[in-house]
């Protein structure tokens, strides 16, 4: 199992969704975070100083199979993607086991 975390615009959360749910994956977390990256971000001044600001981002987290994480992260490119600076990354990190709260399944039966 991998978990997905995507880092993408907020304006194009509704496509990464609907790109997930197009290829079978419709279970997801979705986080509103700021940051930024080698484009650093927005400089507003406040009391006549430079202050350097943080970008509103979306973080969209899914738990997948092994199998469907190929599929999953293409729905998040083609959804996400405009050439752009700033459209976001994908980091994949390996899942160890998952239980399923409510009845106490355990590995890919609780995805």
């Amino acid at each position: 199992m991998k978990k997905i975390e995507a880092i993408i615009r907020p304006g194009a959360l509704q496509a990464v969704l609907d790109g997930l749910k197009s290829v079978g994956y419709p279970g997801v977390t979705v986080t509103e975070v700021k940051g930024h990256g080698k484009q650093k971000g927005i400089t507003e001044t406040y009391r006549g100083q430079s202050v350097e600001g943080l970008l509103p981002k979306m973080v969209v987290t899914a738990v997948v199979r092994d199998k469907q994480v190929a599929k999953v992260i293409k729905a998040i490119i083609q959804s996400a993607h405009t050439g752009e600076i700033g459209d976001g990354k994908i980091f994949i990190s390996a899942v160890m086991d998952v239980v399923r709260i409510r009845t106490g399944e355990r590995g890919e039966k609780a995805i």
